[in-house]
C-alpha cells in the first residue's frame, strides 16, 4: 500500500520549536518531488517548502524563510520539517505531499498525500 505517514505537530508556545516526519511506504520518494503544505481553517492548502525533483533544490515561502528547514533521510525514506521560531500565524495543518517527477511542488501535481497533522501556536 502506497502511503505517507505523517508524525509530530502539537501545541507550541510562539517562539517554540516543532519537528515534522512524513515515512514513505510502499514506494521511495527518489522520483518525486517533496513537500510541505499547510492549510489554515478557510484557506487555501499552501506551499510552503519542497525538494524539487530532480536537482533536489530547496525552495521556502517568504513566509517561513529562515525559521524553517527541510531535509530527507534516503535510507528512511523520510522526509523532515524543522520549524524554530514559530508564530501563531503558523497555526495550521500541515500535510506532506510528493508529485511524480515534478520540477516544483504544486498542489494540484501532488500525487500522494499525508494524513495531515494539527500545529498550534498560542500562550
Amino acid at each position: 500500500q502506497l502511503q505517507l505517514v505523517q508524525s509530530g505537530g502539537g501545541l507550541v508556545q510562539p517562539g517554540g520549536s516543532l519537528r515534522l516526519s512524513c515515512a514513505a511506504s510502499g514506494f521511495t520518494m527518489d522520483n518525486y518531488a517533496i513537500g510541505w503544505f499547510r492549510q489554515a481553517p478557510g484557506k487555501v492548502r499552501d506551499e510552503i517548502s519542497c525538494i524539487n525533483y530532480p536537482d533536489r533544490a530547496i525552495n521556502y515561502d517568504d513566509s517561513v524563510k529562515g525559521r524553517f528547514t527541510i531535509s530527507r533521510d534516503n535510507a528512511k525514506n523520510t522526509v523532515y520539517l524543522q520549524m524554530n521560531d514559530l508564530k501563531p500565524e503558523d497555526t495550521a495543518v500541515y500535510y506532506c505531499g510528493v508529485a511524480w517527477r515534478a520540477l516544483a511542488c504544486v498542489r494540484t501535481s501532488v500525487n500522494y498525500w499525508g494524513q495531515g497533522t494539527q500545529v498550534t501556536v498560542s500562550s
